[in-house]
């Protein structure tokens, strides 16, 4: 049986994977493992989505519920930016392709520029969980627009 965490908690966790996922792009990048390093800036936005929704309770086992249920709650309604939305779907394709072609290429400029992206992703939702902590009364931004 899964043990009921404290939103908080699982936001912070969710968000030290994230950081972790991100060192490691990091690193693989700069020992030239490009197709790894494009893994793991993907996972490192997904963790970082997962520590949002985790302040909210939201869970979904799925990585297309994951992204479809952040889209809805936090960029469609002005929490994070809509260029956001491009980063994610960038970093999921080139994560699947990377993952499942067999002959998929990608260069290091490209694999820089999208652990660039999962660095300000991560940079932004550090700042939002961070404040959603220090203010847990307040209501997430997407809860209080949904209501209106």
């Amino acid at each position: 049986m899964r043990p009921e965490y404290a939103p908080k908690d699982l936001a912070v966790f969710r968000l030290h994977q994230a950081n972790e996922c991100l060192q490691s792009a990091h690193t693989l990048l700069v020992a030239g493992d490009f197709k790894s390093a494009a893994n793991r800036s993907y996972y490192s936005i997904f963790h970082a989505m997962r520590a949002v929704q985790g302040l909210d309770r939201f869970v979904s086992k799925k990585h297309s519920g994951v992204i479809d249920n952040f889209r809805k709650d936090y960029i469609r309604t002005g929490v994070f930016p809509q260029t956001f939305s491009k980063v994610i779907t960038n970093a999921f394709e080139v994560r699947l392709e990377s993952d499942y072609e067999d002959f998929y290429l990608i260069s290091k400029e490209d694999v820089a520029a999208q652990v660039e992206n999962a660095k300000t992703f991560l940079d932004a939702v550090e700042k939002y969980v961070g404040e959603r902590i220090k203010h847990p009364d307040n209501p997430s931004p997407h809860a209080r627009a949904a209501k209106e």
